[in-house]
């Protein structure tokens, strides 16, 4: 029987690249003073923070949301990722390791935790304001139409229920997680008005997602 793992070119290709990125950024760390444990743990902040903005990124772009700071974590995160491997290429001397980048080295993990707690907070807009009702009719203008016309008022024609608008199955996903979340805190199911505030989208998307998780 023939195995059905088969290796992936792409993937391949993404490991091996992703871990000299992170030999890259261990280096530059390790030179600019951090050492032990602190040098491992720059990659992983850098990586984790590049891939928490693209995901964010993706995230707003199906909700209709403002992007600007996804764009800027990520191109943040993408820049130390490239300096780090750029540096490392022979264009800087990793035993005598200039000021400068000893203290956006010891800056980092500020920057990086401000950038996290920034994206994790980042909500896509409230929906706009429903246009406001048109004021009824007098009932006594109502009721001397009736007079005149001599019989009551055939009631209106139905109007078709609107189609459910879609889910994007990004935002979906991230539903059921603020889902779950609430489900822990509280003990109960999270409802149709929680669920809306806390993704900040309109009525309609809010009851279409609250519906699919059921």
């Amino acid at each position: 029987m023939r195995s059905k793992l088969r290796p992936d070119a792409v993937l391949v290709q993404a490991v091996i690249a992703g871990a000299l990125s992170f030999a890259h950024l261990h280096d530059i760390a390790e030179a600019a003073g951090q050492h032990g444990w602190k040098a491992w743990a720059y990659p992983i902040s850098v990586d984790l923070l590049l891939v928490a903005a693209w995901r964010r990124l993706r995230l707003l772009r199906a909700a209709d949301g403002p992007v600007c700071a996804a764009w800027f974590w990520f191109a943040v995160a993408l820049t130390a990722s490239l300096g780090a491997n750029v540096a490392t290429a022979g264009l800087l001397d990793l035993a005598d390791v200039p000021a400068w980048l000893r203290i956006l080295v010891a800056g980092w993990p500020a920057l990086a935790f401000l950038g996290g707690t920034l994206l994790v907070h980042t909500l896509a807009p409230a929906a706009a304001a429903e246009p406001a009702e048109p004021d009824p009719e007098p009932v006594t203008a109502v009721e001397s139409h009736r007079e005149v016309v001599g019989g009551p008022e055939p009631a209106p024609p139905a109007l078709p229920a609107s189609p459910a608008p879609p889910v994007p199955p990004a935002l979906l996903a991230y539903a059921r997680k603020v889902a779950d979340a609430h489900r822990a805190a509280t003990g109960n199911e999270i409802d149709t008005d929680t669920l809306r505030a806390r993704l900040g989208v309109p009525a309609p998307l809010a009851a279409a997602i609250a519906a699919q998780l059921i």
